[in-house]
């Protein structure tokens, strides 16, 4: 019975430190991906922001930001990168993008997947938030 009360306790104590970390790293950094496209999501002043969306560069594809955030409620940090998924020539990957916000207010973000020098094509893809910022 002693053994299962200490189970029991770790199990607990591991929950609790989990819950913990969570709740710290809460008001930084807000994770988004394609299956949150078309949602609307709050955040915090001083919040980040990073999109990870799926691509692959060396087709010619790559998002790009065609409705930019209002400035004076959330800013793009750096470019745009990419992490490829293996070492593989030509291998696929992630483009994250990443905003900061700066101020309370509503602002929309549009990104496209596309190639850029084909001005008289549909997009590929869409992905667009709107975000309420406190």
């Amino acid at each position: 019975m002693g053994n299962k009360a200490y189970i029991v306790g770790g199990t607990l104590t591991a929950v609790l430190i989990i819950v913990a970390v969570l709740m710290v790293r809460g008001p930084g950094e807000v994770q988004l991906t394609e299956a949150d496209n078309g949602s609307t999501i709050e955040l915090k002043s001083g919040q980040a922001l990073s999109i990870t969306l799926e691509a692959n560069p060396t087709t010619g594809y790559t998002w790009e930001v065609v409705e930019s955030p209002d400035e004076q409620v959330m800013r793009q940090v750096g470019k745009i990168e990419f992490k490829p998924e293996s070492e593989a020539i030509g291998a696929g990957g992630v483009q994250i993008i990443r905003f900061e916000v700066v101020n309370a207010g509503q602002t929309n973000l549009t990104l496209i997947y596309h190639r850029p020098w084909e001005t008289d094509v549909e997009p590929l893809k869409t992905f667009s938030l709107h975000v309420i910022a406190r």
